[in-house]
């Protein structure tokens, strides 16, 4: 359960970054409007993790339900980072999937993802593979059905893994600068490729590269919101109103941004001078802009702003 906040203080006004999943959810949707699909009193937990010796979650990382957000209904799914790194399994996997199956039939204004999430457990591989892939497929068929999928990232996990690529499968991603996206973690590539390729214990190199102010410039995300409940609202309900068509157009214009990113940077070494590349002035002051002055920045960098996903 969400610990209770003190006497008087605003739930809009807490930080994302350190929320729980229920946390982030009550405060996102409009008082009182969120109705929990399968809550812990279920018990709905992995039945894989005992035979680790590993601790069970009553709801297994995972919060999914419904709510109104500005009155418009919308389901949402918002994992709890704190638990096994809100990774993937088989029921946090199935509760995931449920929610945009069901998303299908209700049409909802709609659907929005809080990821906070590593990638798949390794405990349970195999199911948590499978639901990444069933997930990517349904947020699909979602979106050509015209049901807007909305991407929250702003969580200690961020959205690695499965999740860098359920992310990609987005119609608009809100991240924030504790916010990260990649495929890859920084350990990955460091025992895949050795630390002179990727140094993991560099925070500010992964940051730099793997970070929500690099992932708004090169157009990765597609707003950047402060660290609090209110501006990832805010940014959620922008985005709702300005989600693309899925269709042949969107995903041809989507594969010629991505190799023209190629062409112009693909020779670059750090995300500092891709920066100096798009024309951003001072790039190494980056990292430690507010979020006003980066939201100048953005304004001016012409890779930030596009129409594909």
């Amino acid at each position: 359960m969400a610990a209770p906040l003190a006497a008087g203080t605003d739930p809009r006004a807490l930080s994302w970054y350190e929320a729980t999943a229920r946390q982030r959810v009550a405060a996102l949707a409009d008082p009182g409007t969120f109705h929990e699909f399968l809550p812990p009193t279920e018990r709905r937990m992995s039945p894989h993790l005992p035979l680790f010796d590993l601790p069970r979650a009553f709801d297994d990382g995972i919060v999914v339900g419904r709510a109104r957000l500005d009155g418009k209904p919308v389901l949402v799914a918002a994992q709890e980072g704190r638990f096994m790194g809100g990774a993937f399994g088989e029921v946090h996997g199935a509760k995931l999937i449920g929610l945009l199956r069901a998303a299908l039939d209700l049409r909802p204004a709609a659907v929005l993802i809080l990821f906070d999430t590593g990638g798949v457990r390794l405990q349970e591989a195999n199911a948590g593979e499978t639901a990444i892939a069933e997930a990517m497929r349904a947020i699909a068929e979602l979106r050509a059905a015209g049901v807007p999928v909305i991407g929250l990232i702003g969580g200690r996990a961020g959205a690695y893994g499965g999740g860098g690529l359920i992310a990609g499968t987005c119609s608009r991603l809100a991240v924030s600068e504790g916010g990260r996206i990649s495929v890859s973690g920084p350990e990955v590539i460091e025992t895949n490729r050795g630390a002179e390729e990727f140094d993991s214990r560099d925070r500010a190199l992964v940051w730099r590269t793997m970070g929500g102010k690099h992932r708004r410039l090169i157009g990765g995300a597609d707003a950047f919101a402060a660290d609090t409940v209110a501006a990832f609202r805010a940014a959620a309900l922008d985005l709702i109103g300005r989600a693309p068509a899925f269709d042949l157009a969107t995903l041809e214009a989507e594969q010629a941004r991505l190799e023209a990113r190629i062409a112009r940077f693909g020779d670059c070494r750090d995300a500092t001078e891709i920066w100096a590349r798009m024309g951003v002035n001072d790039p190494d002051a980056v990292p430690a802009m507010t979020t006003a002055s980066f939201d100048e920045t953005v304004a001016r960098v012409a890779e930030a702003h596009h129409d594909a996903r």
